[in-house]
């Protein structure tokens, strides 16, 4: 069986506009990483506060939905934790 013909491809140069829009100011993110470890600390303090007392803190209407909020704060934590690079 004959060998085909191995093409060449040329190489890719992009024009000189696109070069100029690659530039990407990278935006200072320093704020992520304390908002982030705040809000795990507060869902933390808010859960084991609920069971220390018993029920009766932080908010004692909330009744066990104070987990809830606790957790919540947890998953906003990691939310934020998204924005860190």
């Amino acid at each position: 069986m004959p060998k085909s013909r191995i093409r060449k491809k040329a190489d890719f140069t992009p024009p000189p506009a696109a070069k100029q829009a690659a530039t990407i100011k990278l935006t200072n993110r320093s704020w992520v990483a304390p908002v982030m470890l705040a809000l795990f600390l507060i869902g933390l303090a808010w859960i084991v506060l609920f069971y220390v007392t018993e029920g009766d803190l932080p908010i004692s209407s909330f009744g066990n939905w104070n987990i809830v909020a606790g957790f919540g704060f947890i998953a906003a934590g990691f939310g934020v934790s998204t924005q860190w690079k």
